[in-house]
């Protein structure tokens, strides 16, 4: 939600306050640096599923990209350029040259806190599980999303529900990219998207505001273009 809807879609705006916990939790759980993640994702909606995509399951076949993800990942974002076009608003600072782009440094102290707090065997555990599952549920919003699923509107993408469960609303992918400014992917009423939940009451403790009240299409319905 944090580097997808906020950052690199500016789909809400976040306090000073709920952007450094949400900086810290994704540099202790994931140790990604937030200016290549978004950076990698505005590349994508670019190029969607033509050259130029990092990850499109259309040019690559959706087990490979399941597969490959992480690699895929790791060369778009060690590109230069990519960093150079699609993050240009979102200057490295001092914090970052200092703490938050040292992932090794945060998956320690994400990992040493498990142990502390659970045990060693416990918190090594966790970790282990805790990264399979967030490598294999974004593989899968880049892969299976982009394969399978429902379509309402007319792009490549796919609604997942089952998978929107396990990624906070990212598996309503066809929604996503039929509105991608829109901080809400949950477009009907048997759609579910918890994580358009967290910003409601992130809303609420006035953490956040969100950009756009009502979802904003850039591609027409099916049922509309027909």
């Amino acid at each position: 939600m944090y580097l997808h809807r906020a950052m690199s879609h500016r789909a809400l705006t976040l306090s000073p306050v709920a952007v450094v916990g949400f900086r810290s939790i994704v540099w202790i759980t994931t140790g990604i640096r937030p200016r290549q993640w978004v950076a990698v994702h505005r590349k994508h909606h670019a190029f969607t599923d033509v050259d130029g995509d990092p990850h499109s399951p259309v040019l690559l076949g959706w087990k490979t990209v399941q597969a490959r993800n992480v690699a895929l990942y790791r060369r778009c974002a060690g590109d230069p350029s990519t960093l150079g076009r699609y993050a240009k608003d979102m200057p490295q600072t001092t914090l970052d040259r200092l703490l938050f782009d040292r992932t090794i440094v945060g998956l320690t102290v994400g990992i040493t806190t498990l142990c502390l707090v659970f045990g060693v065997w416990v918190g090594l555990a966790a970790s282990i599980v805790h990264v399979n599952l967030y490598l294999g549920g974004s593989a899968a919003v880049n892969a299976i999303g982009h394969h399978f699923g429902r379509r309402p509107y007319d792009n490549g993408a796919g609604n997942l529900q089952w998978l929107a469960f396990l990624t906070a609303g990212e598996g309503l992918h066809n929604n996503h990219h039929a509105a991608p400014t829109s901080a809400r992917l949950a477009h009907r009423w048997y759609e579910v998207d918890y994580g358009w939940w967290i910003i409601k009451v992130l809303t609420w403790l006035r953490l956040a505001r969100v950009r756009l009240n009502e979802v904003k299409l850039v591609v027409p319905s099916r049922r509309a273009a027909a």
